[in-house]
Parts: C-alpha cells; structure tokens; sequence
C-alpha cells in the first residue's frame, strides 16, 4: 500500500479510494432502482462490487438483495455505508429532494466520498448539489446515461460524465461495470448538457421524420418500401451528428459539397408535395424559411449546411473546433 502519512485527510481517502478502486472493487451505495437504475445497480453489484440500496419501493431490490447486496432504509443511510454513490431517479425535483432534502444523501456523506448522478436532470440543478458538497470536500458529478432498459440491462450504455477529471478517472472501473461508454465530457454539469443535446436532437428528427413520412406514404409509397429506400441515401447511410464534423465544426461551407439553393429547390418541392396531399409540415416548412433567408444574404453558392450560421448568430456563440484539433481526434477515432 502506498505511503499516505504526508496526505491530508481527504487525500489520504482519495488514494485509498483509488487503491480500493483498482483491487477491490468499492461499497456502492445505489438509490432509485427503477427501470434503468434497477439494471445499472446489478451490473455495478455483478461487477464486483459490494452494494447498499434504496428505492421508494422496497420490492424493486428483492433481486439485488438476492445477489448479496444489503438494504438501507434512507438515502442518508445509503451515504453512511458507502464510498460512492449513484442516484437514477426521475428528474430534478427527486434529485434534490434525495440529494439535499432530510435524510439525504448529503445528511450522510463525509469529506472524500463520491456522488454520481446517472439521472437526466438540468445543469443548474447538479451545479447547485457540487457547490454544497464542494466546501465539505465530497465530489459531485453527472453522469446521465443513453441506451434505454435494453442496454441498461446489457451494459450497452453511453455515460456522460461533468465533474472532476481525477475523480473520474478514479471511479471508472466501477463506471465499466455499469455502461460500456463511459466518457469524460467536461466541468461539472456538462455531462447534463450533453444529455439534453442528444435527446432532444433525438426527438426533433423524430418530429420532422413523421413529417416526411407521413407526406410520403399520403404520396403513394409503400412504407416499407421506403423506409428501405431512404436507408440506402446519404442521410440514411450514417448517423445525423456525423456531418458536424466536415462543416460546422471547422466552419467550412466553401467550396460547397451540396450548394444552398440546390437544397432549398428539394426542399421547396418537398414542401409542394404536402400541400397537394395536405399533409401539415411545419418543421419541413421552417426549414425552407431558415434556408431562404440565408440565401438572401447570397450564401446560395456556398454548402448547403451555411444555413446553420443563422442559428448561431441569434444564440450569440460559435460552435467551432479548431481544425488540427479536430482532424487530430477524427484520426485517433478511425484508428481505435
């Protein structure tokens, strides 16, 4: 064991968190086991881990119980017996009742101990819980997970993790053991943000593919011919966050790959074939609006993702990497 007798307290805990981390797995403390937090405090329990656990329904622990873990009827409870904590609960509001509220988990928490959440909550909110837990030297990080009850269940799951590098560096062999995609983002409340990204980028296509597929099945197409048929193009053939990478990111529009007003054109026709068929398209609608006005400020010439540069202008930020970072990172991805 290495040597902390020059450490302070909190080091001292820290290095032997990290030792314990890497030999012996950790006393977990899990709270909220519903249906994704039920399957990421087995697999966190089935990974070698010893394991405390809550939930406002002691019935959702009878298999975990039955793996060898052992209950606590608080979350402060939770906090006393473990060295990390995870909470998967619905929103904000239960993550600061948990958190903060009487019998919380900071009620129970001591200098050195970790709390992840794994909940899709705001940045605001895990903001507010670090600083608290800050000045009283125990570490706060989000950690929200992408993957749905299938890949909770199979460990095939996305985390996005704000907060403390080292920590999570530290704590990431229990991390592994609940999702295969466990991935640094940035300060706290990034992995938050990060979250909301994803999803709500999710639900936005969802909205504009039912716009699109509903005016083409209204047009006389088989739907599963196309589906197929859109499967095989260029947006069907790689996921939508793909292209950020050639153009926004590096803030490339010339030369054009697709000039503007050659994607305008498609979507003005696309946009025609709905009003014959009166099927509603607003989003499609709002796109050609977006793409009409920057080609009156004469970007028609230039590639077609110019017209993300409105967008940009009314949020008043820049969403750019500079272009030897990113070609850097694109090569190690390619290579991994």
């Amino acid at each position: 064991m290495p040597n902390h007798a020059m450490l302070s307290p909190v080091r001292q805990y820290s290095k032997a968190l990290e030792t314990t981390v890497a030999e012996d797995g950790m006393k977990v403390g899990f709270i909220g086991l519903g249906t994704m937090g039920g399957h990421m405090a087995y697999n966190a329990l089935d990974g070698g881990n010893e394991m405390v656990v809550h939930d406002i329904n002691p019935a959702s622990a009878t298999r975990h119980l039955e793996a060898g873990a052992t209950w606590a009827d608080t979350p402060k409870e939770v906090a006393e017996q473990s060295e990390i904590v995870f909470t998967s609960l619905p929103g904000p509001t239960e993550v600061e009742a948990v958190s903060l509220g009487e019998s919380g988990i900071m009620e129970g928490m001591s200098a050195g101990k970790v709390y992840f959440d794994l909940s899709t909550s705001t940045p605001g909110m895990i903001r507010k819980i670090h600083a608290e837990a800050a000045a009283r030297g125990i570490d706060v990080l989000d950690a929200p997970v992408s993957g749905g009850p299938r890949g909770a269940a199979s460990r095939n799951l996305a985390i996005w993790v704000g907060g403390d590098k080292d920590v999570f560096d530290r704590c990431k062999p229990v991390l592994d053991a609940i999702g295969n995609q466990a991935y640094y983002v940035g300060p706290i409340g990034s992995g938050a943000v990060a979250k909301l990204v994803h999803n709500c980028a999710g639900y936005v296509i969802q909205a504009g593919l039912a716009e699109v597929f509903t005016m083409g099945v209204k047009a006389g197409v088989e739907p599963l011919a196309l589906w197929e048929a859109v499967r095989k193009g260029a947006t069907g053939r790689r996921g939508p966050f793909e292209g950020l990478a050639e153009h926004l990111l590096p803030g490339k529009f010339d030369p054009p790959d697709f000039a503007l007003k050659l994607a305008r054109k498609d979507v003005d026709l696309a946009v025609s074939v709905g009003r014959e068929f009166d099927v509603p398209m607003r989003l499609a609608n709002l796109a050609l609006m977006e793409m009409t006005e920057a080609i009156n400020r004469g970007w028609g010439d230039r590639d077609s993702r110019v017209a993300m540069l409105l967008q940009e202008e009314r949020a008043g930020v820049e969403v750019r990497v500079d272009e030897d970072v990113l070609n850097a990172f694109l090569e190690v991805e390619k290579n991994a």
